[in-house]
Parts: structure tokens; sequence; C-alpha cells
């Protein structure tokens, strides 16, 4: 994606448990993008979460992939409906607004083996939308790798203020891609983008992130995600 924009992406990895220790402070003062990748578990959540909130604030392009789509709903609900305590199944089985949650063919499962939603899945893509934009098509198909999906009961509520379900499964019941409407880019996906990738055939969805990025000036001197020179 950085050859297909001409600008060199430089990567500065930054661990979401420091960010839980330290809090941002000036951490992306000097960043142009955030990406927030896919895992398991709970280690470094409330870290991510306030990744995704500091992008959100501060118009800063961010791209989540999978668990990174769940962190920016948790984020967006906790902060824009006032749900204090909404989260995922996954890091909290106890919470009262569970916002991502089992698929319903998950519920009632033990065993975590062959039980994920894998491989390719078709995607119907909301006209309009960001992500629309970025594909240019209404159908595609996109690879999985997870369990947890976002809860349809807040699907309602959360497009009122402001956060769309600009994918979705061609019977609508599952929402695979979520943007935040008026912010320059601020875009998660449930399925895995970058499993699609190629150097010479870049993901729509990162083509549109880095052309985005790109133009997003920084605080800092240094620009960490992109060098125009020597490329």
């Amino acid at each position: 994606a950085g050859m297909f924009q001409k600008v060199r992406v430089n990567l500065k990895w930054i661990s979401s448990e420091l960010i839980e220790q330290n809090g941002i402070r000036d951490l992306f003062n000097d960043t142009n993008g955030l990406v927030v990748p896919g895992g398991f578990d709970s280690r470094g959540i409330e870290g991510m979460i306030e990744t995704a909130k500091y992008a959100r604030e501060n118009e800063i392009p961010y791209f989540g992939l999978c668990l990174g789509m769940q962190i920016m709903v948790i984020e967006y609900t906790r902060n824009k409906l006032g749900l204090r305590n909404a989260n995922s199944l996954e890091m909290s089985e106890s919470t009262e607004d569970p916002v991502i949650s089992l698929m319903d063919d998950q519920e009632g499962l033990h065993s975590t083996g062959g039980t994920m939603r894998l491989g390719s899945y078709a995607c119907k893509l909301k006209l309009g939308t960001l992500t629309s934009k970025a594909y240019g098509v209404d159908i595609v198909n996109e690879r999985h790798r997870h369990r947890y999906e976002f809860n349809n009961a807040y699907r309602e509520e959360l497009e009122k203020y402001g956060l769309i379900a600009s994918g979705t499964s061609p019977d609508d019941s599952l929402v695979e891609v979520m943007e935040v409407h008026g912010h320059p880019f601020m875009l998660g996906s449930q399925f895995h983008p970058e499993f699609g990738s190629r150097p010479e055939r870049p993901h729509p969805l990162f083509r549109e992130f880095i052309r985005v990025a790109k133009n997003t000036p920084t605080e800092g001197d240094q620009q960490y995600l992109f060098d125009q020179k020597n490329l």
C-alpha cells in the first residue's frame, strides 16, 4: 500500500500494556495513522481502547483488524453512548453491555477447537460509505478467523451516534465492517484484509488507509509512519 501511494511506511511498534501503565502522553505526536491488529484474550485491551479513543478524538486515521474493530466498537459504546461497562464477552463474561458477543452458533460451546469462523465469506457494502468507496464494488469476499462478533442489539443505537455498519453479511445478520461517520478514516473490519494483500496488489482498505494517513499532519518533527524521501 505504501508503494501504491508512493510513500515509505515507517512502523513504530507500541505495546498497549505500556499505555495501560503510563498513559498515551506524547506517544502519538509524530504518528500519521494507527493500526490495531487482531489477537485474543484480554492482555493490553484497555490500552488498545485508549488508543482508539485518542484516534477518534484527534482525528488520526485508525484501522482496526478483527480484534481492532471490536476495540473500536467497545470504545465508542463506552464514550459516545455512555455505557461505561461495555465490553466483549471474551474479555468479561459478566459485562452488563456485551457489545461484542459469541456468534449464535457458538453459544453453549465450551471447546474452542474447530469452532471459529474460518475462511472466505461474502460481504455486502453500504453505498456511499468510506468502505464502499475504497472497494469500488458492492460485494466482496474476505477471509475470517474469529469466534466473537458485533452484537446487533446495539446496532441501531450506535448508528444513531455515528458508528455505521458499512459492511454486513449478505443477509444483514452479521456486521463485517464498521466506520465512524465524519472521521477522516476510522474503520474496523471483522475479517483480516491483510490475508488478501500483496506487494503488487495491496488491499483496497490498506490503500485507502495509507492515502488518508499520508496527508495527516503530525505534531512532531519526524513522521514515523511515512517518509516521502528516498522512495
